[in-house]
């Protein structure tokens, strides 16, 4: 009987990351089409990009914070409701500052959804099961990015209004299920500043660095991979089903992923991953034509998919043994990605006005090289002499 209740709590929050991500990624074969309606530039494109990890960013700690003293079914329900609003009006806005303000406010909205719907089932979750309940989660919000893409190209076929706010509708109905999901929690006094307090812990920055550093490639390849493949000759339909297929593929691995890490520790996957990012990375400037940047961006999103529920499950793990309740533990998660997805995608967009796409791409290949090498050290002292 818990099995199955633990199975349909999976299954609702999985509903709700999905949509989530699906609204996050539906910007990215949006991009080219409203750069040229509003006359954006590069850095303008990051901007408005960059405002969905920017909400994010404000509403991480609060979002923990509310699931701490509210609960998650609460949070999880708020932060929905913060995405339909968003939703409905990225539909309807044609301005570049209120298309900006309701990307912030979506990324609000998912900052206070994942801290609840994550903070649930991790809560019913014994820790040496973490990753692989983690990676079937991730595989619902990567397939959400996978539809994302696809949901864009159509609504740049046949308009946004409609399409949005339907799938707003869709987000509304969902909140029915998950406020008739019953929830257990104890109370916890457990306040923001006293996690803060810890971030100096070694341990604890590290994880957060691993999760914020495939945000920055993420963040990077979101901008600077559907301009490029645009100036290329690629069409939006090109441009989704490129970021549809690297989803795809990012989605069936994310779950074998995680239960690797539970059964293996979580940094062996992330080793492989690091080396195949920067490979990825190193040769992203060097297309001539749109076919061979296509099966690079599906290359460097299928190695992102070796990253995310490895780290999850490892910040949680230590955050975990640092007394630090769950629900803070994925509010630092998404400190950590939405800090790394302004840097990739402003800081690219506005490196690769500057100095072109090779520039941000080498930069980011450099960090993954540096964090290889920290990894590897950090074995090395943890093996038994």
């Amino acid at each position: 009987m818990r099995r199955e209740a633990s199975a349909r709590l999976l299954g609702i929050v999985s509903a709700a990351v999905f949509l989530e991500t699906l609204f996050y990624a539906v910007i990215t074969p949006l991009l080219p089409e409203l750069s040229h309606q509003l006359h954006l530039s590069k850095l303008a494109a990051g901007v408005m990009t960059a405002a969905y990890p920017a909400g994010t960013l404000v509403g991480a700690l609060p979002g923990g914070a509310l699931a701490v003293r509210r609960g998650p079914r609460f949070t999880l329900i708020f932060g929905l409701a913060l995405v339909v609003v968003s939703t409905v009006g990225f539909g309807l806005l044609h301005a570049t500052l209120a298309l900006d303000l309701a990307r912030l406010l979506e990324g609000a909205g998912g900052a206070c959804a994942w801290a609840g719907g994550l903070a649930w089932i991790v809560a019913a979750t014994p820790a040496q099961r973490r990753g692989a309940v983690m990676g079937r989660a991730l595989g619902a919000a990567i397939a959400g990015a996978l539809f994302g893409p696809a949901i864009g190209a159509l609504a740049a076929a046949i308009g946004r209004a409609g399409l949005f706010c339907g799938l707003a509708g869709l987000a509304t109905a969902l909140t029915i299920p998950i406020a008739l999901q019953p929830e257990a929690r104890s109370a916890s006094a457990q306040r923001v500043a006293d996690v803060v307090r810890l971030l100096h812990r070694p341990a604890l920055a590290g994880a957060m660095w691993l999760m914020a550093l495939p945000a920055i490639v993420s963040g990077a390849f979101n901008v600077l991979g559907p301009l490029q493949l645009h100036r290329l000759g690629a069409g939006a339909g090109v441009i989704g089903l490129t970021f549809l297929a690297g989803a795809g593929i990012e989605a069936l691995i994310s779950p074998a992923v995680g239960h690797l890490s539970d059964r293996h520790g979580r940094t062996l996957p992330l080793r492989g991953g690091l080396v195949g990012l920067g490979a990825v990375l190193a040769c992203f400037s060097l297309p001539r034509s749109a076919p061979v940047l296509v099966l690079l961006v599906i290359l460097g999103m299928i190695q992102l998919g070796v990253f995310w529920a490895p780290v999850m499950a490892l910040v949680s793990d230590v955050a975990e043994g640092h007394g630090i309740e769950q629900a803070h533990a994925v509010a630092l998660m998404n400190l950590a990605w939405a800090v790394g997805q302004i840097v990739g995608a402003a800081g690219s967009g506005a490196a690769g006005k500057a100095f072109g796409d090779g520039a941000p791409t080498l930069a980011i290949t450099a960090l993954c090289l540096v964090t290889l090498v920290g990894l590897r050290a950090g074995a090395r002292r943890r093996a038994p002499a």
